[in-house]
């Protein structure tokens, strides 16, 4: 074996001896120091308290990169110079007990708070990162060259660019606070996901003394238009838009659904809002699928466009949980933390047709006042079917839910057509 590699394998599944963590974690605790860092690096030893392991799916391909020999295991990030580009908090609701269970609010400060620790050589990474750049898509062009938008030389830039805050988020979970969201047990909540993983992670059934785990799944993308520092001041109008994740649509213009039109609409209202003096705001959420991962939307498609009658509003959502054995498992419980952790308590605009979204978010203590539909123009035809069915499941719309009837004439293409 390398010198960085030996042959003794390491077990965390049972903790090493009753010395108390030098690190232990106070989750609502009101300063970093006294929450104490969330240290989850397989080179951490004993000073390891966290569950997982850091970059969520990512984690996988650093082993398969370790094992090529192509990363050696005990590197250590080199931090300087990549602390956020704004400053993000420290609001209120870091610390008030429950607001926030998903995320470490302090994961993007670790180079500045925890400096000593770090220089004195325990291994503590960031789980947030914050930097700007710009967006050109073809529908903010077309938005300019219709008038709607204006260049301003500092939200949108001549050649039509727009100015963004861009922060990316990896999953931190504290396990107490996430159980008492869903209303379980913690007990049961750590079984459950040790089960469902195929045991991959033993130290949630093993080691209840470790409160904080980082799964291993994708995390939050914010795009933030306009002054950030505006996000979390009731004195400015804020347009939020919180998106959850359609490959196959946002990136590359499948017309079956209206992810891709809705997230362009999201993101030309909020750039809009920007300019008038206020703040926009998108929430990337990676839900694939509705977090049932696209095979099985794929799978969902076929049945759909199969089923006698082709694809039909009426069977929408049947045809999902025929398939997958629920309609939705995106369960938008934890999708507050993060309006909570900007330190936003109002939403202006929210462009979202979800109720879902709307009364999580609201029963987390988030004011909404305006509720943004999609236009109906820009509905793709194919989406018909999924729009109509929405409303008539009780998502937002203006005008009237549509009737059994009603969805029953909806129809869309089936695979014969392709």
């Amino acid at each position: 074996m390398s010198a960085n590699r030996t042959t003794h394998i390491r077990l965390t599944s049972h903790p090493r001896g009753a010395t108390q963590a030098r690190f232990p974690i106070h989750w609502d605790a009101p300063t970093a120091h006294e929450r104490g860092p969330v240290v989850a690096t397989p080179n951490a030893g004993a000073d390891r308290n966290a569950i997982g392991a850091h970059g969520g799916s990512y984690s996988i391909y650093r082993a398969l990169a370790i094992s090529a020999g192509a990363l050696d295991p005990i590197v250590r990030p080199e931090l300087a110079d990549t602390y956020p580009v704004v400053p993000i908090g420290p609001h209120p609701q870091w610390s008030e007990p429950g607001k926030i269970v998903a995320l470490d609010p302090w994961g993007h400060r670790i180079a500045a708070d925890f400096a000593r620790e770090i220089a004195e050589g325990v291994d503590i990474r960031p789980t947030i990162a914050i930097t700007k750049a710009r967006l050109n898509l073809p529908e903010l062009s077309q938005a300019i060259a219709e008038g709607r938008l204006k260049i301003d030389g500092a939200v949108v830039q001549q050649g039509g660019d727009v100015a963004v805050t861009k922060a990316a988020i990896d999953p931190v979970w504290h396990l107490p606070g996430v159980a008492a969201r869903f209303g379980v047990k913690e007990q049961q909540l750590r079984r459950t996901l040790f089960e469902q993983t195929g045991g991959m992670y033993p130290e949630l059934v093993t080691r209840p003394d470790i409160s904080v785990f980082l799964p291993p799944i994708g995390g939050i993308t914010l795009y933030i238009f306009g002054d950030a520092a505006k996000l979390g001041d009731v004195s400015f109008p804020l347009t939020c838009r919180v998106h959850d994740e359609c490959n196959g649509s946002d990136v590359f213009g499948s017309d079956i659904c209206t992810c891709r039109p809705y997230l362009t609409h999201g993101i030309e209202e909020c750039v809009r809002q920007a300019q008038a003096g206020g703040a926009g705001l998108i929430v990337y959420n990676r839900k694939e699928g509705r977090a049932l991962g696209e095979v099985t939307k794929f799978l969902v498609y076929n049945a759909r466009k199969r089923q006698v009658g082709g694809d039909q509003a009426a069977t929408y959502f049947e045809r999902t949980e025929c398939v997958a054995g629920v309609q939705d498992a995106r369960f938008q419980q934890l999708m507050p933390d993060v309006i909570h952790w900007l330190g936003i308590r109002r939403i202006d605009r929210f462009v979202s047709m979800s109720n879902m979204k709307y009364e999580a978010l609201v029963a987390s203590g988030v004011e909404i006042g305006e509720r943004v539909p999609i236009p109906p123009g820009l509905v793709p035809l194919d989406a018909s079917v999924e729009i109509e069915a929405k409303k008539a499941a009780g998502y937002f719309t203006p005008e009237p839910a549509p009737t059994e009837a009603d969805l029953a004439r909806v129809v869309g293409r089936d695979l014969k057509e392709f």
